[in-house]
């Protein structure tokens, strides 16, 4: 079985995404497979990493991370796949434009 040691960063990042959850509630993370299927998304590497993320609001963008990290859980590696094909990047950036947008 294939073993990924994270480096102490993506640690922190999973801590973060956990954090985030527990402390926004309304976001409603726990159900990130039905968001997503809201959405029209699967939940699967290759739908979550090929979807447009550009009309995504912030609730669906933040399910598609929990969604990877909790695949992490149950297959080593899922989340370093997202990291390397640059979904995680891509879904950072979007909640970065969601914010900014809010602020102007």
């Amino acid at each position: 079985m294939p073993f990924v040691n994270y480096s102490e960063m993506v640690h922190h990042f999973i801590d973060d995404v956990y954090e985030f959850n527990d402390n926004n509630s309304d976001f409603e993370l726990t159900r990130y497979g039905d968001i997503l299927k809201r959405n029209g998304l699967e939940l699967g590497s290759k739908s979550m990493s090929e979807a447009d993320v550009s009309k995504l609001g912030a609730q669906c963008v933040m399910a598609l991370i929990m969604g990877a990290v909790r695949a992490e859980r149950f297959c080593d590696g899922v989340l370093l796949g997202f990291f390397k094909d640059g979904s995680i990047r891509k879904w950072l950036e979007r909640l970065k434009e969601i914010d900014e947008g809010e602020k102007v």
